[in-house]
């Protein structure tokens, strides 16, 4: 008799945990946003957040950690639209497809929040421990994307035999992980509305498209 595959699910535990801690962090930004990076202190975010402050540096080392949740959600939004692209659309096609859906207003973030994201990544422009933040979490979803597009070019039903990304692929998704941070960091940095050609979306089709004459039947 074969033995039970283990549950890889997070537990109960975990899951608070992951909660407690995108609590934290979405109290961080909006004092962020409202009050300044200088002006907003660790315990004004604990505040905010309804803990002690004892509790906020279980979770976070410093102010500037507290917002990670938020930008690697947005990053994770974008690796798991690659992942769960429509199977018989090319690697490049994928890419774009995921970053349409990602960065239009109104489909995986609504437009009010993309207020929130322009200030947060113009603050991470400014402070060098919020960059910090900022670039370990890209990097992050960059390692992540690498393996996203493995996956997909083993095929759908070969989850359990996906080999380690190439190099080439790892080169391929760092340009595909840049298109999409530098996008968002240009339009963060002007004042454009998040629709429209000056956009995140369409400022990010442009990057990847330099992606669509990558050798991929070399990966």
């Amino acid at each position: 008799m074969s033995s039970p595959t283990p549950d890889s699910s997070p537990s109960l535990t975990e899951r608070r945990k992951a909660a407690t801690r995108m609590e934290i962090a979405r109290a961080a930004a909006g004092l962020f946003v409202r009050r300044g990076l200088k002006s907003t202190r660790a315990e004004d975010i604990a505040q905010a957040a309804g803990i002690a402050p004892r509790t906020f540096y279980r979770y976070f080392a410093t102010k500037e950690e507290a917002v990670a949740p938020l930008y690697a959600a947005g990053a994770d939004r974008w690796s798991q639209a690659v992942r769960k692209a429509p199977p018989d659309l090319t690697l490049p096609q994928a890419l774009e497809h995921a970053a349409r859906h990602t960065l239009t207003p109104g489909t995986a973030v609504s437009a009010a929040s993309w207020d929130w994201v322009r200030t947060l990544v113009r603050l991470a422009n400014s402070s060098p421990a919020l960059r910090k933040v900022w670039a370990e979490v890209c990097h992050e979803s960059e390692t992540t994307l690498a393996e996203v597009l493995a996956a997909r070019t083993a095929g759908p039903g070969n989850d359990d035999n996906v080999a380690a990304p190439s190099p080439s692929l790892h080169f391929a998704a760092a340009v595909a992980a840049a298109s999409v941070r530098v996008a968002v960091e240009v339009w963060a940095a002007g004042d454009a509305p998040p629709e429209g050609p000056g956009g995140p979306a369409a400022l990010a089709m442009r990057n990847l498209a330099t992606l669509r004459d990558f050798p991929w039947e070399d990966v």
